[in-house]
């Protein structure tokens, strides 16, 4: 994406320098079977090409670190600078205009599209022809830009739900030979989001235009991708003839040990661990994986073991197409491992427990390119003790010198803002920043933390999907142990000479103590460097939530008056009391109902009449069960408060109503008992908000 102008080739292609060596014609099903190979990612591209996004970010931002960079006008509506490329029909007496959203010469293929929410609509011309391709709703064309030729191909219109289609983004590629135009009109004042992303390749690289009848002509190329991305534990298919090799190994505190040696030309096609140890979230933590290729100094991978596959901290299952993390703590690595002479697995254990680690490592056969074979590399940072707020600082996530391709961002935040709501508590304003080669402004610049990882709107929800997810949001609102992550796989990043990625620290509120883990994932070409420092004790030192934080009635919350169960329950329902930071006051009230049917009071004091919402501050777990929530015996809501694997903190609230001044009495009423065992509903705080 550019901050002016139109993009011209000679401007995107600036820094590539590799000659092109493959005429292999690139087309819709090409494109469509790259969003499940792992294993191209091992070689430097041939031929070469260059990922870049278009987006609706502020054009404010125009000098890297001057006034303006952190400017957050990026879609909301009425900027001082429209948030496009150029205008190219000023807005008529009903504020109607044409906007450019990008203009760019092929070759090259649409990869990615994203919007939060785009009122207005889109053309999309390809090649220069004077008919556009796409013409319909903006919405619908960041969403999904297949759907309109989906139902002529035979194609359900949820049939890439969960697969090409990940949360708010789409993975539908659209190769195009010569040209890519893309107009939006709308209204400027009212709401555009939007992010797409291009892969531009080498100039006479042969590409086949896309055309509506792809969709039929490669149906058995979108059948398999969705299938293999909707489960890909389930769906993946290795190419290993060989066995897997064990590892099996116990670590007494500040041990270090060789877990597995490999010699000659192989690769690692899928690595397996789990991890033992009386506190088993500590250890995945403190225990460092380092995976040292051809007898390199440090590992080209360094990172806590639990920090590596995606999820952590602790054990969040999850199941994304290159990482899997299943509920037994099983953790699997499925992005392929290649080098030329040999290969050692070493662990470290920086904790204060012994720790067994066990699994099993896939070797495959692997010849290694001198021209383009990469080392897989994940080397986790952190930084700890960090006061969100204003100003806004970037955060680097990979600052690489060498040639390379970019593969995925996780990071892993300790949030502890006392703002039970995303409005208020949320630490992803910032977006993210990518410079490649011999750029002086990001050919990638996005919206929003949430935006780049696929989601919109600050929101709390646990989602996983085979590209992008958020396994862990402790809550309420943003608050807690935060996990997000995105893997780059139909959309990887090369680079030739330099990548400078970072995601700016953008808050809601200024909060001190905020932790930031993260990991940039890479293949790179030898000789790479980068400002990794080793992991210290002091990095990856337990971490834990303020102890007796209380709900603040700020942002979203402001107006709430909250009250402790505690000090307003009606004596005479089975209750005690679990202790642990994620609840306020360190401290939670548990309801045990024996049946269906039981219930347990409250009493919330108003102290003057008027409209009021009913706050709840109620703990998910796999105890929970479903109940029903009622104001002077009025519904407000039923709740299942029943979810596996997590423990998770979230306010709810009602519609507002009247209330009158005076005491009034609200009620849990049991409706199901939890799927398995002993019903446990987890009461942290109640509260009234005006409205």
């Amino acid at each position: 994406m550019q901050h002016s102008g139109s993009m011209t080739r000679s401007k995107i292609m600036a820094g590539l320098t590799v000659a092109l060596s493959s005429m292999a014609p690139i087309n819709t099903g090409t494109l469509l079977r790259q969003t499940i190979d792992l294993h191209h990612l091992t070689h430097y591209p041939r031929p070469a090409y260059k990922t870049v996004q278009f987006s609706s970010y502020d054009r404010e931002s125009s000098l890297p670190g001057g006034p303006g960079w952190f400017a957050n006008s990026d879609g909301f509506g009425g900027e001082s600078i429209p948030n496009f490329v150029s205008v190219v029909k000023a807005p008529g007496p009903d504020g109607i205009g044409e906007y450019l959203v990008c203009d760019v010469e092929g070759p090259g293929a649409i990869v990615r599209t994203w919007t939060a929410a785009i009122s207005g609509s889109v053309r999309m011309y390809l090649d220069g022809s004077d008919k556009p391709i796409f013409d319909g709703t903006a919405d619908e064309f960041f969403r999904n830009p297949w759907r309109p030729f989906m139902k002529d191909a035979g194609l359900e219109q949820n049939a890439l739900d969960n697969g090409l289609m990940q949360r708010d983004a789409a993975y539908c590629p659209i190769p195009f030979a010569k040209r890519c135009r893309i107009v939006w009109t709308g209204k400027i004042p009212e709401i555009h989001f939007y992010h797409i992303n291009i892969s531009l390749f080498e100039k006479g690289t042969p590409v086949t235009t896309f055309t509506p009848a792809d969709l039929k002509t490669y149906a058995d190329d979108i059948k398999n991708a969705v299938r293999i991305l909707r489960e890909p534990t389930k769906q993946y298919a290795y190419t290993s003839t060989k066995s897997p090799i064990a590892i099996n190994a116990t670590l007494a505190p500040g041990e270090r040990k060789d877990v597995l040696v490999l010699n000659g030309q192989q690769a690692i096609e899928r690595l397996t661990l789990k991890v033992a140890a009386d506190d088993v979230d500590n250890a995945l933590r403190q225990t460092i994986l380092n995976v040292i290729c051809d007898d390199y100094p440090w590992g080209q991978v360094q990172s806590p073991i639990g920090d590596f596959f995606g999820a952590a901290p602790g054990i969040n299952p999850m199941d994304t197409l290159p990482l899997t993390v299943e509920p037994d703590g099983t953790m699997t690595c499925r992005y392929v491992m290649p080098f030329e002479k040999s290969m050692r697995i070493m662990l470290v254990n920086r904790g204060k427990q012994t720790v067994t680690v066990t699994g099993d490592a896939l070797p495959m056969d692997y010849k290694w390119d001198p021209d383009t074979s990469m080392h897989f590399r994940a080397r986790w940072r952190t930084n700890h003790d960090l006061t969100t707020g204003q100003p806004p600082q970037d955060i680097p996530i990979l600052l690489a010198t060498g040639k390379g391709v970019y593969v995925g961002t996780a990071i892993y935040l300790l949030n502890p803002c006392a703002a039970p709501t995303p409005g208020g508590g949320w630490w992803g304003e910032g977006d993210e920043k990518v410079f490649i080669d011999n750029e002086t402004f990001p050919s990638t610049f996005g919206t929003g933390s949430e935006d780049y990882f696929n989601y919109s709107w600050s929101a709390d929800d646990i989602f996983i999907h085979a590209y992008c997810g958020q396994p862990r949001n402790d809550g309420p609102g943003n608050r807690g142990f935060v996990t997000n992550f995105r893997w780059h796989i139909a959309d990887p990043m090369p680079f030739a000479d330099r990548l400078s990625f970072y995601i700016e620290l953008f808050s809601h509120n200024p909060t001190p103590g905020l932790s930031y883990a993260r990991i940039g994932y890479h293949y790179a070409r030898p000789g790479l460097m980068d400002d990794q420092l080793e992991i210290t004790d002091e990095d990856v030192r337990p971490l834990d939530l303020p102890a007796n934080w209380e709900p603040a009635p700020i942002g979203g919350a402001t107006g709430t008056t909250f009250h402790s169960p505690e000090d307003i329950v009606v004596a005479g329902a089975p209750i005690h009391e679990e202790k642990g930071n994620l609840w306020s006051g360190s401290r939670l009230m548990v309801w045990e109902p024996k049946s269906v049917g039981d219930e347990i009071s409250f009493t919330i004091p108003v102290a003057e009449a008027g409209k009021n919402a009913l706050v709840l501050g109620v703990g998910l777990t796999d105890r929970g069960g479903t109940v029903s929530v009622k104001v002077d015996g009025k519904t407000a809501f039923e709740i299942d408060l029943h979810v596996p694997y997590r423990v998770l903190l979230r306010q709810l609230s009602s519609e507002p109503s009247h209330w009158t001044k005076g005491d009034h009495k609200v009620t849990f009423r049991c409706e199901a008992l939890a799927p398995t065992g002993a019903t446990a509903i987890g009461i942290d705080y109640l509260g009234t908000q005006k409205r």
